[in-house]
């Protein structure tokens, strides 16, 4: 089974541009997980052949939002987390399947001065919470944009850019509370030391160019599937979004 993750930075901008259906064909995913979609309920009439669509909405307009798209129909799927102080942003979807969860997310940027920063560490322990009781009833797989950059490894400037906003030492210790609640990062399984491998760069300075990036998009399994995978990969040649897309394939 392929899963797929992308950060879209808004659907109908690379709908537009023709990168959509062609990174579509090029995966060939049988789960796609998209976060940023920036749409409110009927702004889009997407027919996607072989595919069940799920949503979730911001309520702001223009905003947040995430859509999962599964050849496979779930058992069951839910919307955020069934708390209203994190479930207003379109930011959770959770599909159900008879061996294990699949989790799309697209976990809230902290802003500029870590202004956010406090609400974001309540997300990181409500987040964690949700995710390790549903690990107690099947295994979970959760996907996204999770904002963080964990070891220095995972962007270009470490240095240059400690503490700033997804690379402060309160949200990369909470992914390390993460992993150590029994998940694992799908592409250091594979690659636990692969340098300049990024799916996030600035619109600024050619930084995508230039491959001066941050990996911030991720695959986590429970810790207890790991072995069911069998490869993750950060496909920087496909375009579109300021993200690329990643994927993992496992044996499901």
């Amino acid at each position: 089974m392929k899963l797929v993750s992308w950060n879209v930075n808004g659907l109908r901008a690379v709908i537009k541009k023709g990168e959509f259906d062609k990174n579509l064909a090029a995966l060939q995913p049988d789960i796609l997980a998209l976060q940023e979609t920036k749409l409110s309920e009927g702004q889009i009439d997407l027919s996607l052949e072989g595919f069940y669509q799920y949503w979730n909405y911001a309520e702001k307009k223009g905003y947040s939002g995430t859509a999962v798209f599964a050849k496979t129909k779930p058992v069951s799927v839910f919307y955020g987390m069934g708390m209203p102080e994190h479930d207003a942003e379109g930011r959770l979807i959770t599909l159900e399947y008879e061996g294990f969860w699949f989790v799309c997310c697209y976990t809230p940027n902290s802003q500029d001065g870590l202004r956010r920063i406090d609400y974001r560490m309540k997300w990181e322990d409500d987040f964690r919470a949700y995710l390790v009781s549903l690990d107690k009833a099947k295994p979970v797989i959760v996907c996204g944009d999770l904002n963080v950059a964990h070891e220095e490894i995972d962007l270009k400037n470490p240095d240059s850019n400690r503490n700033n906003p997804g690379f402060s030492d309160l949200e990369r210790g909470k992914m390390t509370e993460l992993l150590g609640a029994g998940f694992t990062d799908s592409f250091r399984y594979f690659y636990p030391d692969r340098r300049d491998a990024y799916s996030w760069w600035s619109y600024r300075a050619a930084a995508r160019e230039r491959n001066v990036g941050w990996r911030i998009d991720y695959f986590l399994v429970s810790d207890r599937i790991a072995p069911k995978m069998t490869d993750a990969a950060i496909r920087a040649e496909l375009y579109g979004s300021d993200h690329c897309p990643v994927e993992l394939a496992a044996e499901l």
